[in-house]
């Protein structure tokens, strides 16, 4: 099972600025590769003084996923020369 970063009865504290930390949604932007990709809203910690946001596991293993897909795509589509 995989454990989550905020065990029952404990607060987490934000790394950077001590802010609360609460589960949310935050936006995630990568560019990698040639290609862009944009997610409006994905499940995370955020803080809420700074707006830091830390990614579970299998929310890190679906960006991974969704990237390496892309990326397999986007080869399909490169023109040789």
């Amino acid at each position: 099972m995989v454990k989550r970063f905020q065990e029952e009865g404990k607060e987490m504290k934000c790394i950077h600025c001590q802010g609360e930390m609460k589960r949310g949604t935050t936006p995630f932007h990568v560019d990698r590769k040639g290609c862009h990709l944009t997610l409006d809203a994905v499940p995370a910690w955020v803080c809420e003084q700074c707006g830091e946001a830390y990614f579970e596991e299998k929310e890190v293993d679906a960006i991974q996923d969704l990237v390496e897909a892309i990326e397999q795509k986007n080869e399909a589509l490169a023109v040789t020369a």
